[in-house]
């Protein structure tokens, strides 16, 4: 080579005959004392130097081979590029005084060591490879092992020592006392060399030894796991510096060389590719961290063809804003200590932790040659890091991190087909003791005023029905009341769990609390799945009883006059009454059917507005497991897993605040000043002189006075007009049923004896739909209910004006505190009562009497959904389905009991 400039162009040009040789850098021709080389250049047979210049660089004109001084005075050997004479390794002259290993010594791993006397001809080169069951001879073992374990044992070689400790990890840490492996070795060494310092003061690291282990002793690990908390506080506010976990490592090559300290950030034990914000993301304190992904071997082997070893420790700043760090204990799953996989036990006091860790191993896994393809890649597949708070702390005392660790070997076949599932997660854990048993005395406590609460209604039940007897039918009853009341214990209970998790948690500066984790949460999500569950069956026992009760509409108009009829089959005529239309009735039993579902919300924009302020607005950001209040957020920034404690918490006090808002708007402005459809009907029934008498219970109802003040109803708009003139300037009666009052709505105890004469009558009313044998064949069933209609209506009439003396009533005013227990003190035995209702409770009968048993079973559904799907917008969609299906069951169901009730036609109920 004449001309060599390092661009694309080189000039060169043919050595002469006599000097075919070329020298090493290529740009002189020499003669040589032997052979050439493929590429031209000179070469010496082995254990020779190739020697082209003189000391001072002046060129040879021919090259010479020099043999190297293997003497006792120089002990040198060529080196590997047989360039230089260089001193034979120490082991060499120490076990052989030459530069040759000789018989009886042993050669293994470039070394030579003496036989006499010392432990490595037991020493195995088998790696178990874990769940796959594979034992094979790794050839990275029986090369190097023996070595560095002499290495480390006799010379306290510091890069031996490291690259045994690593065979060590690559064996999973595992220690048998049967087997004289790598960790035995390590073991053996760190046992007999106890007589050295330690590092730090800490036992479990001896000098020019790697830390591996936190010794073997049962119940070593919840002593390094939970007794001297890090002397450092966290916060979640930016202003005290203290809102990140500074991780370090100490990183060794495979042959023990030390590589650098480096910061964790940026994704060095995440194998799965993110933005740099994300992954850094897993190191802010309090985001629970969850990270998944799949990835093909074929890179796998390209990004690690040899592994790199960490020593993790966390970074502080103590009192004196001096630096230090803090080692971070390891939970490796696959570590087997006597054949058993002691880590993967549920107590802690069984666990062995070490500290050193990799990510992916390629080398052991071959055989016979470090250069062919291995047969088993072992890949840490989970890392889970695991912080825990110290218990009653108020400055964010943390606990010693813990890394869990889980391998697995993968068996190569074909790289660019297979790939692997790997997880890196970070937890933050507290003791949930203290709120298991505070929610355990709320659950008791509010468990037993439910029972009691469930024995009153009972009580009541049974005084209503009239019958003193404790039945089967007693117990059911109790059972329902029960199932409505526990179901209001257990959303008091999740509702203040949720909220109080919501609010301490994201309000907090200085740490106190923390997320439960997702096994946590099992026991609140089973309180809410009991809410749940008995909240349906209160609400479907709540509607079963209003599609079930008794109702009558009293017709108070009378006939006007006589008129001439025709009769048929006689051919004449004659006078007859009048017939009062029964329009009225009919349109009055309308607007009962239409108030049947009437709310005091709006269910669609109840849904709509929740579904808003979750999607929209970011209410649901406040549900995410860190430590951020803010509803909004970047989409390049990582979003930690939801809590499904916070997402309820977020939902049920948006829910219970739009609703409660709807509910205040509806009874101080709606009702006011645009429409009260309770009270209208009240009104509608005076305007069309019908009165509603509804029985609920066997002995106990409604009365609903509509006897209009005028007389009659059935007239013209002018007579209608002058009317309503009068009642509105007081130039007739009050509408109430006493005399000079207002009140036309009542609660009635029925006496025993009105019930029975009541339900003789009932039964030929209601006969048409009743067996055919029970009716006669004679008669028509059709006039024989025309018949009964007219009797009731009489009777019912006669009733309400004291016709029957028997069966007479009086009207009184509630206790306050009958009105609080919602039973009566009083029975009807030879008189009925009525008591005065200014609260229109007869709509209990109706939706619109039971909103808070409705809005909590909405509420109940929709989170129940949320927290089976994770999702806002199907549990909205799906509350507003099961809304307009029991919405329509009801109305369906409504209309048939009334029109059988009181023989008003279906096809007008609308």
């Amino acid at each position: 080579m004449i001309s060599n400039l390092g661009g694309s162009a080189i000039t060169c040009k043919k050595c002469p005959e006599n000097m075919k040789g070329v020298t090493e850098d290529g740009w002189n021709c020499i003669s040589c004392p032997s052979d050439l080389t493929a590429e031209g250049k000179c070469q010496c047979p082995p254990g020779q130097i190739l020697v082209e210049r003189n000391v001072n660089g002046t060129l040879l004109s021919q090259a010479t081979c020099e043999l190297c001084d293997k003497s006792e005075n120089s002990f040198t050997e060529a080196n590997s590029l047989g360039n230089r004479c260089v001193r034979c390794g120490p082991t060499f002259i120490n076990t052989s005084k030459s530069c040759a290993c000789l018989g009886p010594n042993i050669l293994t791993g470039g070394l030579c060591f003496s036989t006499a006397g010392n432990f490595h001809q037991r020493i195995i080169s088998t790696v178990r490879q874990g769940k796959l069951g594979i034992s094979l001879n790794s050839e990275w073992f029986a090369k190097y092992l023996q070595s560095t374990a002499s290495a480390c044992s006799m010379y306290a070689n510091l890069t031996s020592c490291q690259a045994l400790g690593n065979i060590c990890v690559m064996n999973m840490n595992s220690y048998d006392a049967t087997t004289f492996d790598a960790c035995r070795v390590f073991q053996y060494i760190f046992e007999n060399t106890a007589g050295l310092s330690t590092v730090h003061s800490i036992p479990f690291w001896r000098q020019n030894l790697p830390w591996l282990f936190y010794g073997d002793k049962l119940g070593l690990a919840p002593q390094v796991l939970s007794t001297t908390p890090l002397p450092r506080n966290f916060s979640f506010k930016e202003q005290n510096q203290n809102t990140k976990l500074k991780f370090v490592a100490a990183s060794y090559d495979i042959r023990g060389n030390f590589l650098k300290w480096q910061s964790l950030e940026g994704g060095i034990l995440q194998l799965c590719p993110d933005t740099e914000t994300r992954l850094n993301a897993a190191y802010s304190f309090g985001t629970t961290y969850q990270q998944n992904c799949e990835i093909p071997m074929s890179k796998i082997l390209n990004d690690f063809p040899t592994p790199i070893f960490y020593d993790i420790y966390l970074e502080y700043t103590d009192e004196n804003q001096q630096q230090n760090i803090w080692a971070v204990p390891v939970l490796n799953l696959n570590l087997k200590y006597n054949s058993m996989f002691v880590n993967q036990d549920s107590s802690p006091n069984k666990w062995l932790l070490t500290r050193r860790i990799f990510l992916v191993d390629a080398v052991s896994g071959r055989e016979n040659d470090l250069g062919n393809q291995p047969k088993v890649v072992r890949i840490a597949t989970q890392i889970s890091l695991s912080i825990y708070l110290v218990p009653n702390t108020k400055n964010g005392n943390i606990y010693p991190p813990l890394i869990t660790i889980a391998y697995s070997d993968i068996d190569i076949r074909d790289p660019n087909s297979q790939s692997v599932k790997l997880s890196f997660s970070v937890k933050y854990e507290m003791n949930q003791g203290e709120a298991y048993v505070q929610t355990d005395i709320a659950l008791g406590v509010l468990g037993g005023l439910a029972v009691l609460s469930s024995l009153l209604k009972t009580a009541g039940w049974k005084r209503r029905i009239g019958s003193p007897i404790i039945d089967l039918q007693a117990v059911m009853k109790f059972l329902m009341y029960y199932a409505g009341d526990l179901a209001n214990v257990f959303f008091i209970i999740t509702v203040g769990t949720g909220l109080y998790w919501l609010i301490f948690f994201k309000a907090q500066k200085s740490v106190s609390v923390l997320l439960p984790m997702s096994i946590q949460e099992e026991r609140f999500v089973t309180y809410v799945g009991c809410a749940f569950a008995l909240k349906a069956l209160q609400f479907l026992h709540k509607l079963i009883s209003q599609i079930t009760i008794d109702i009558f509409f009293i017709d108070w108009e009378r006939p006007k006059g006589k008129v001439l009829k025709a009769v048929e089959g006689e051919g004449g005529v004659r006078s007859a009454t009048v017939p009062v239309s029964i329009w009225r009735t009919y349109f009055v039993a309308n607007e009962w059917n239409e108030i049947q579902t009437v709310r005091k919300i709006n269910p669609l924009f109840q849904v709509l507005t929740v579904l808003f302020f979750l999607e929209v607005v970011g209410f649901k950001n406040l549900a995410l497991m860190d430590s951020s209040s803010s509803l909004s957020r970047n989409s390049s920034d990582y979003l930690a897993p939801y809590s499904r404690i916070l997402r309820y918490a977020v939902s049920i006090a948006l829910w219970l605040v739009i609703g409660i808002i709807q509910i205040v708007y509806f009874a101080a402005f709606y009702e006011r000043f645009i429409e009260d459809k309770i009270r209208q009907f009240v009104d509608l029934c005076s305007m069309s002189n019908i009165s509603v008498f509804l029985l609920s219970h066997r002995c106990f109802g409604y009365y609903i006075h509509g006897r209009s003040v005028h007389g009659h109803a059935d007239t013209n708009m002018e007579e209608m007009n002058v009317n309503l003139k009068r009642e509105a300037e007081n130039l007739c009666s009050q509408r109430g049923l006493v005399p000079n009052t207002d009140g036309q709505t009542f609660q009635i105890a029925v006496s025993s004896q009105m019930r029975q004469h009541y339900d003789r009558i009932h039964e030929i009313l209601t006969r048409k739909n009743g067996p055919a044998r029970l009716l006669s064949s004679s008669a028509n069933t059709f006039e024989q209910s025309i018949k009964a209609y007219h009797m009731m209506n009489k009777f019912l009439g006669s009733f309400i004006d004291h016709v029957h003396k028997e069966m007479d009533y009086f009207i009184k005013d509630k206790l306050l505190l009958e009105r609080i227990l919602g039973m009566e003190f009083m029975e009807p035995m030879e008189k009925s009562i009525f008591y005065n209702d200014e609260s229109y409770s007869f709509s209990s009968m109706l939706y619109y009497g039971n909103e808070a048993t409705l809005l909590t079973f909405d509420l109940l559904f929709f989170c129940v959904v949320d927290l089976a799907c994770q999702n806002f917008i199907l549990a909205a969609f799906l509350t507003y389905l099961q809304q307009e299906v029991f919405r329509f069951i009801r109305n369906t169901v409504g209309q048939k009991n009334l029109a059988t009730k009181t023989l008003v036609d279906q096809r007008f109920l609308i």
